[in-house]
């Protein structure tokens, strides 16, 4: 767009822009496909934000760079109200559809005030339309890296929640694996059981693998790595939940674990643990009930 329509665009927006909000607001309310998470009153609000800062950016900026300088308000509030709709539950074309929505209410405009001049209609046409699509797909873009974020802290807390560190005794701490353990969780993994054992002084780690389906070379390694690094920290480790079948399957692949006590159960781990804290358990004997008081009855 040459520099005299975007004067002409900043001066179309100047002087009709509360005819301009009203009809874009209107249409925005009678689109059913509008979530209805989104107060009318905030719908209002953003409308006439967005507006005033497109007219603040068209009269100083290029259109056709949207991410000039002069643009940064413009980029910042559809960054906003891209994050802010994603958590209302609003999909990627719904908010999209905030800005493309403008287009028929700036086309009604243009229309009367060009109804006479239908080559500078033609042209003014074309230029907000292509102003208004960079801007939508921008929306777009945001939303989606936003949900991306979302979605990757979501999935690290979860992984977080799947390798809970227990203190089994005092000096004895416990780790039980669930389900798959991969590169990114073995990382996971190793921070908590290192940040445990700085926070209480353990020196014995029992790595539990009841619930870990599967024992290939790559998990094999990645529980090497874990008791290696435990063992930097001071503390020693203990492998247990060797069933018959992870037994053959260590084997088989050569996983040399000959520096790792390894046990079938972790009942098992538990006991060596205790051993080499010169600790024992004993079973205390239950006491005998009191015999129950004879009636008289009986005592005759």
């Amino acid at each position: 767009m040459a520099r005299t329509e975007e004067i002409e665009f900043a001066d179309l927006l100047s002087r009709h822009e509360s005819t301009i909000l009203e009809e874009w607001i209107r249409l925005q309310l009678a689109d059913g496909r509008r979530a209805h998470t989104l107060s009318d009153t905030d719908l209002r609000e953003d409308s006439r934000t967005f507006l005033t800062l497109l007219r603040t950016a068209v009269q100083g900026g290029q259109l056709q760079d949207v991410q000039g300088r002069d643009w940064a308000d413009v980029r910042r509030f559809l960054e906003d109200i891209s994050r802010s709709r994603a958590l209302l539950g609003f999909s990627p074309s719904q908010t999209a559809t905030f800005v493309f929505s403008l287009k028929e209410a700036l086309f009604t405009q243009l229309r009367h005030d060009l109804a006479k001049e239908p080559g500078q209609l033609a042209s003014a046409t074309s230029s907000v339309s292509s102003l208004l699509d960079r801007l939508g797909l921008y929306t777009t873009e945001v939303y989606q890296k936003g949900r991306e974020e979302l979605i990757s802290r979501q999935q690290q807390e979860m992984l977080e929640l799947s390798t809970p560190v227990v203190e089994l005794w005092d000096g004895v701490l416990a780790l039980p694996l669930i389900g798959t353990l991969d590169s990114a969780r073995t990382q996971v993994v190793m921070e908590n059981l290192l940040q445990r054992i700085v926070d209480t002084g353990a020196a014995i780690a029992i790595i539990d693998i009841t619930g870990v389906p599967t024992v290939d070379t790559l998990v094999a390694q990645h529980l090497l790595k874990t008791v290696a690094a435990a063992r930097l920290m001071g503390a020693d480790c203990i492998v247990s939940g060797i069933r018959p079948q992870i037994a053959q399957t260590i084997v088989h692949l050569g996983v040399d674990l000959q520096d790792v006590i390894t046990k079938a159960t972790l009942a098992d781990a538990f006991a060596i643990a205790l051993r080499r804290l010169n600790l024992t358990v004993q079973k205390v004997g239950i006491p005998q009930r009191a015999p129950a008081a004879t009636s008289a009855a009986e005592q005759g």
